[in-house]
């Protein structure tokens, strides 16, 4: 009993309630002043607003960054050919963003030239499906030419600036593609010239103007290598039938192809049958 009293009239007692009084005081005091500290050390509170930069030129978003406290860097480039070079197409964090001063904004800008691409092969394919490649490859499609055949809208070639453009070839992205397409005249009726004694690649320029193509290349067993200078000596159809053979425009002419030496006595052997 004599410990009890003793206990009880020490917590009625002033020294333990100022004991208890300082030791929460003490710890309330070191809460606010560790706050404090935390706010001052990461500078809570001391924030601003991203600024709008997109459009602008990359000094132009620099000095308007650096009014608002805060730095620039080009994180990336694309290109846009819409766009002025060097104008930032896109900026990380966006604008209205709070944040704290001195941050880095990183930015995408648009490059002052073109890269170089290869160009796809579109051949054979339909206009339809010729321009979503070329959308995926960052180019346009430009003008469009027609040429008989039996194809309708299908691509027979591919033009830049009047040159012929064979697949894999270096282009700029962004640039437009001419295309020569099929125009599906089949009904048009043509007359067949007569290619015997032209070579493949003089054949190929008449039926060309002729508005034909050039079909099935037979060459027999004197043809080595290139077979553009070797010789026609039968066609089908037979131009001199009588009367004269008509095809459609666009069908193609088959050929049966010699070598210069050997033309002669090819000839000779078709007149005598």
């Amino acid at each position: 009993m004599p410990r009890t009293d003793s206990l009880w009239n020490f917590l009625k007692s002033r020294r333990f309630l100022y004991n208890v009084l300082g030791a929460v005081a003490f710890y309330l005091s070191f809460i606010v002043l560790f706050a404090l500290f935390v706010r001052w050390y990461t500078d809570h509170g001391d924030s601003v607003k991203v600024p709008e930069v997109q459009g602008l030129s990359f000094d132009e978003a620099k000095k308007k960054l650096q009014a608002a406290h805060l730095s620039a860097e080009i994180s990336d480039s694309m290109f846009d050919d819409s766009k002025p070079g060097l104008s930032v197409l896109d900026q990380n964090p966006v604008a209205g963003s709070q944040v704290k001063t001195d941050r880095t904004i990183y930015l995408t800008v648009n490059a002052q030239t073109a890269p170089e691409i290869k160009m796809p092969d579109l051949n054979d394919v339909s206009l339809k499906q010729a321009s979503l490649i070329l959308q995926s490859y960052g180019l346009k499609v430009g003008k469009l030419t027609y040429k008989p055949d039996l194809a309708k809208d299908v691509v027979l070639g591919m033009l830049s600036e009047g040159k012929t453009l064979a697949a894999g070839t270096a282009v700029k992205k962004g640039s437009r593609i001419d295309l020569v397409l099929g125009d599906g005249l089949g009904q048009t009726m043509v007359e067949v010239p007569n290619l015997i004694g032209l070579t493949l690649r003089e054949a190929k320029v008449l039926l060309d103007g002729s508005s034909l193509n050039l079909g099935a290349t037979v060459p027999d067993n004197s043809v080595k290598g290139d077979t553009l200078d070797a010789v026609i000596y039968r066609q089908a159809p037979d131009p001199n039938a009588i009367p004269t053979p008509l095809m459609n425009a666009g069908e193609g002419v088959d050929v049966f192809l010699t070598s210069p030496q050997d033309y002669d006595s090819k000839n000779n052997d078709d007149e005598a049958e």
